[in-house]
Parts: C-alpha cells; structure tokens; sequence
C-alpha cells in the first residue's frame, strides 16, 4: 500500500490505520502508461480512511471501520462527468476550440469552454468572435508554441505549449512545485475550533453537523465538495452571479449540496456572505490564487473573522512560483507537465484516461480536510490546507500510484463495464443516470442524501 502510505503521511495520519485499508483490484480500469490506476486509488482510499477516523471519533467507536477501494468504483466516478446523463442526453464536455494544436515548432494546448476564455484567445490571435477550429488552426501552425503560450497568457486566456517531464523540472515554475508537499498545512491562530456533536445513527457519516462555505468550480473543488457533502456536511455552493456555469458541470458535480449566487461587490450580498462565514467550520477556495484578496478574503483574513475555521485553498499551478498568479486546468495541466508527452506518440501528444488531477486532488483535499477536522478535536486552531494540480501531476510522474500488488488486495473481475457503479435518480433537473461515489467504509453512506439542483437558486442560508 505504499501510495496509500504517502498520501496518508502527507495528511499526518496515524501509520498503522493503513492496514485498515483493502482494495478489489480490476485490470482494464484506466489503463495508461503512468500509473492512473494506483494514483486513483490511492486518493480515494485516503478520503475514505480519513472519513472512517474521523467517523470512529466522534462515535467513540473502539475501532477504525474497514474502507474497501474498488478500482471499479474509482475509475467510473473519476469519469463521473462522461458518465453522466439528463433525461438521457449526454453532456458535451470540451468545447471546438478546447483541443491541441500543431505549431511551427511543436504542439500547444488551448482552453476555451467558457465564453470570455474563447473571446480571450481569439482576441490574443487577432481573430473575430466567429472564428472557426480551421481558422485558428491556421493562424497557430505559423507561431511559436512559448510565443502563443504567452501571448494568450497575457490576454487572459489559456494556452499551454507542450513540454517534456524533463524540461518541466527545469522549468522555474516546475522547480517551485516539486519542492512542495504534496499536502501543505499551515496552522492559524490558537483559538479553538466549534466541537462537534457525538455521532450516532445508520448510516455512519463523519461530517454530520459541519458547514462547508464552497467557492470552487469545474472540477477538483466540486469534486472535494460534494464529496464532503457525501458524508454529511452541510456544503452551500456560492458563486458570482457574472460568471457562467457550465449546467451539466454543476449536475455532475452538484450532488448533496445546495447552490446560491452571490455579488460580493454588493453591500447587501457582502453582508449576507459575511453572516454564512460566521457559522461556517470550513471554506473551499478553487479560484486562482489573489482573486478572493481584493475582497479581503484571503486565507489568513477568513482566518481572522471565524475561529478555528480550516481554509482549504486549491489551485492548478500552486500560489507560489512565476506561474503562481496564472489560471488553469487539468488538459493544461497534463501539457505543461510532460503527461501529455509521456501518453502521446512522436506524431501526436495524448492524454490520461480521466480528468485524474482534478478528481484526484479533489479526493485529496477532501481527505485533507477530514484529517485536520479530527486534528482539531483534539488540538483546536485555524487551519488553511493548500493543495495544486501540478503538484498532483509531480507525484503521477515520479511514480506515486507504484504498481503492483498491495497488502489486503484482492482480484476482482476486470473492469469492462461501468454499469455496476451506475444508478439512476430523479432530480428536479431531470432523471439522472449518474455514477456513484467510490468513497467507501464500513457503515459508512453508499448514495448522496439529495440530488443536484438548478445552479444558483437556493437561498443564501445554513440549512
């Protein structure tokens, strides 16, 4: 279990829980040539031991539950948002212009799901709104990848050329992140946290009674979310009213939480977020690093106004760094640090078989955030957690999913068809057929207590 072993001591948890830790291992589950696989495990298999933990302490049971990782219900929740259906109808996950492109010297990657990201990098390309993929693809065959990259860049738009692990470990920003830890822990103040309740009842979940303020989006932070959402939190979404949704994205990822839309720049809005921060236990922040300081939100702010609060901040490249101000994504991600050359071929870059950072590190932070709640069961501070994408990335490339066999591992059947992980609900944006979380203990919860609702209309209150 030596990945689970790092990820759990990158978390500060006891040693000897690991052994509580059993995995049904099944080939054909995504299959790459890094180890998607055993990273994938290892992240679900943390959350889930750190949710056990915590679960067994507050319900003053004599024994950790058992956790049971099954590389089916990993692979088919780490594709959840390909997997996902509204009424039958399939979402579209990448936009036209969301794609490689050959250039001059080499390949680069673009980002353009949203709206003003697609303005942003026609306009750093000189081309009109109605540009189409030939059009664009002309222009970029005839620039420089490093050029496009940062001209795009400095437009606010995203575009990554296509380097090797090798030149991303020269690169400054490679550098800075690989000397990170894969789970940073920084504690705030000395006032004690808010205790939470005893637990009891069926079934066992760990968060019960915890209030999750939840400023994320896309992917790796919703993935966090709901998944404390899963064991029991309370987890209020707000966004910016300005800002577009993507509606499928928020389905997928929606699950056991309500969603509110918030202009903080309002005073009214200003001040009902700073009554919900108030009664909050923990906030989750997905957007770049410094966007939430101009409205005084910074992880030691937030700090400040709520004791005890755990602050679990993510971002793609890290808040530190030449590229610690920069946005960007998980394709981006795989690009800028040698994944996409290490998948690809001499021909073309390729790609993991999932979207494995951003659900990876979501199960990540999620497990980082059951740890520090047990922590201060007995200790009592503010904490603020940061986790990146490409540090996730640095641990995929240096071998942090190891294969092989593990203690407590057995042979299922090979992973051929998700269908066994897949259920249906209905919801009141549609039925959904939708995968379920692989996040699993004894006694623990097996489904979401509610379904995803529409994005933004909730009220802006603790339940």
């Amino acid at each position: 279990m030596t990945d689970i072993k790092l990820a759990w001591a990158a978390m500060g948890g006891d040693p000897a829980l690991v052994s509580r830790v059993s995995t049904v291992a099944r080939q054909g589950a995504l299959e790459a040539r890094l180890p998607v696989r055993e990273l994938a495990r290892a992240c679900v298999g943390v959350c889930a031991l750190a949710a056990a933990e915590l679960g067994a302490r507050r319900a003053g049971l004599a024994e950790v539950p058992g956790v049971r990782v099954d590389d089916g219900a990993v692979a088919t929740a780490f594709v959840s948002e390909r997997h996902l259906l509204i009424d039958g109808r399939a979402p579209v996950a990448f936009a036209p212009l969301s794609r490689f492109w050959r250039t001059a010297d080499g390949w680069v990657r673009t980002h353009a799901n949203y709206p003003h990201h697609r303005a942003r990098l026609l306009d750093a390309l000189r081309l009109p709104a109605d540009a189409s993929v030939k059009d664009v693809a002309e222009v970029l065959a005839e620039r420089y990848a490093l050029e496009v990259e940062n001209t795009v860049y400095g437009a606010g738009g995203l575009a990554v050329a296509l380097r090797t692990a090798k030149e991303w470990a020269a690169h400054a920003q490679g550098a800075a992140v690989s000397g990170r830890p894969l789970v940073e822990c920084e504690r705030l103040g000395t006032a004690r946290a808010r205790v939470l309740p005893p637990l009891d009842g069926d079934p066992l979940l760990p968060a019960a009674g915890l209030r999750v303020l939840d400023l994320t989006r896309v992917i790796a932070g919703p993935v966090a979310t709901r998944t404390l959402a899963l064991l029991g939190a309370d987890v209020l979404r707000v966004d910016a009213p300005h800002l577009p949704e993507a509606p499928d994205a928020h389905a997928d990822t929606g699950f056991g939480k309500r969603s509110t839309r918030l202009d903080l720049g309002l005073a009214a809005d200003r001040r009902t977020f700073e009554e919900l921060l108030g009664h909050a236990d923990v906030v989750v922040t997905g957007y770049r690093p410094g966007t939430l300081d101009r409205f005084g939100l910074s992880p030691e702010a937030l700090v400040g106004r709520r004791s005890g609060l755990i602050v679990a901040q993510l971002s793609a490249w890290g808040a530190y760094g030449p590229w610690g101000d920069r946005r960007g994504f998980d394709s981006l991600v795989q690009v800028a640090t040698g994944i996409a050359a290490i998948e690809g071929s001499p021909e073309r870059p390729g790609a993991l078989p999932a979207q494995a950072l951003d659900h990876g590190t979501g199960y990540l932070l999620a497990a980082a955030v059951l740890r520090a709640l047990t922590e201060q069961s007995q200790q009592g501070h503010g904490l603020v957690l940061r986790l990146a994408l490409a540090r996730t990335a640095a641990w995929l490339t240096a071998g942090g999913g190891e294969r092989g066999g593990a203690a407590h591992e057995s042979r299922g059947t090979a992973y051929n068809q998700p269908d066994a992980w897949l259920v249906e609900t209905d919801s009141g944006i549609g039925r959904l057929r939708h995968a379920l979380p692989p996040v699993s203990f004894v006694g623990g919860p097996v489904n979401w207590s509610r379904p995803p609702g529409r994005w933004g209309t909730d009220s802006a209150r603790w339940a």
